[in-house]
């Protein structure tokens, strides 16, 4: 049975901006790549942590069945939030320890949705590293954003 991993990005041009995310999914049979395939997408107005969690979001909502995935991210912020915080915010009724709001909640709120019907593994990579696939996933991030920024590009 192949493993699955998904790469995921999130990029902006300013924060908040034109922002993008990325995803480069890949099927493994060991060290064979059994099959590939790639999203991405864009809003004009947004933040680079927005983009960081839609990314892993379509990820995981582009897959049909209950599947068991390793969702590859550069982003500390996505991978400690859907690891660790998020089980405090849920307690608080999606409050901070310091009783203010949640930022991203509904995006948080999706993600927990979209991960519950799969074995998801999270890993953590440095971004800009020269990471193949999270350097794929950034250019995609980049590609989804393209279209949002002034002139298209």
């Amino acid at each position: 049975m192949p493993e699955l991993f998904a790469y995921t990005d999130g990029a902006c041009s300013g924060n908040p901006g034109p922002g993008g995310w990325g995803v480069l999914m890949r099927a493994m049979n060991g060290e064979y790549i059994v099959k590939e395939r790639e999203l991405k997408g864009g809003e004009a107005d947004t933040t680079n942590n927005r983009m960081e969690l839609l990314a892993a979001i379509n990820a995981l909502e582009s897959l049909t069945r209950p599947t068991t995935i390793t969702v590859v991210t550069d982003s500390a912020y996505v991978k400690n939030g859907v690891t660790g915080w998020i089980h405090g915010w849920k307690r608080n009724g999606w409050k901070t320890a310091a009783k203010k709001p949640v930022k991203n909640a509904e995006l948080w709120q999706r993600l927990d949705e979209a991960q519950r019907m799969h074995s998801v593994t999270w890993k953590w990579v440095k971004g800009h590293a020269g990471h193949p696939e999270n350097e794929r996933a950034d250019e995609l991030a980049r590609a989804g954003m393209a279209p949002f920024k002034p002139g298209g590009k």
